[in-house]
């Protein structure tokens, strides 16, 4: 009875040390984003390295265990890059850091966060290509990444992603085609909205007889664009 109670005690210490160090790891995380973020309006303020664990941080929500699954810092005034540490917040459900300056290259490492629900960056200063890592982001339902300035292809590795309901990729510089993987969620995943309109994109693509799909895409010759 005595060593069963001592392994009970064992078994406990080992899963609050593996919380603690999960929870430093992600603080750890944000306040690398942080180092190099310009925040004229202090909206980080909070984000104390010294703390336990990010959960009272403003603007970050954690689980009952103390892990970080939300950043809400949309319309924030904040400028400057996403960091690859970020990959290191693994329970990660919403990033929402739309209306602002986010800037340079989406990490690959964002790809590592397979709980990840919505990605929210629309209204930013975002460049170069959408990472093929998405394709590992099973649990995403919200992509959203309008307003910037994305360039080279639609990845056909998104057709992969049949928890996808809504892909907003209008507004960018996007080239190519759609893929007709991605095109493939209409009818075989969960797509309600694909918003591709104002890019550099080639072809036409004909309205959907499915009455779930709400929006048709909008395609532009890049001939057309000025």
């Amino acid at each position: 009875m005595g060593s069963g109670v001592r392994l009970v005690h064992i078994l406990f210490s080992i899963a609050i040390t593996v919380a603690y160090v999960e929870c430093n790891s992600e603080g750890d995380a944000l306040y690398a984003w942080k180092t190099k973020l310009k925040d004229p309006n202090n909206v980080l303020q909070s984000w104390n390295p010294n703390l336990v664990n990010p959960c009272t941080w403003f603007h970050i929500t954690c689980n009952i265990q103390n892990s970080v699954t939300r950043v809400d810092l949309g319309n924030a005034g904040l400028s400057g890059p996403l960091v690859p540490e970020l990959g290191n917040l693994t329970n990660l459900q919403y990033l929402e850091v739309n209306e602002n300056q986010i800037n340079g290259f989406i990490p690959r490492e964002i790809g590592k966060l397979g709980k990840l629900i919505s990605f929210g960056l629309e209204k930013n200063d975002l460049s170069g290509a959408i990472p093929d890592s998405f394709e590992k982001l099973n649990s995403l339902r919200f992509l959203r990444v309008s307003n910037n300035r994305l360039s080279g292809s639609i990845p056909p590795t998104l057709g992969n992603l049949t928890s996808l309901e809504i892909i907003n990729l209008n507004s960018n510089k996007l080239s190519g085609g759609i893929p007709i993987e991605v095109l493939g969620l209409v009818r075989w995943g969960n797509l309600r909205i694909l918003n591709v309109s104002d890019n550099m994109l080639a072809g036409r693509v004909h309205r959907t007889n499915l009455t779930e799909f709400a929006v048709t895409t909008i395609i532009q010759d890049p001939k057309a664009r000025t």
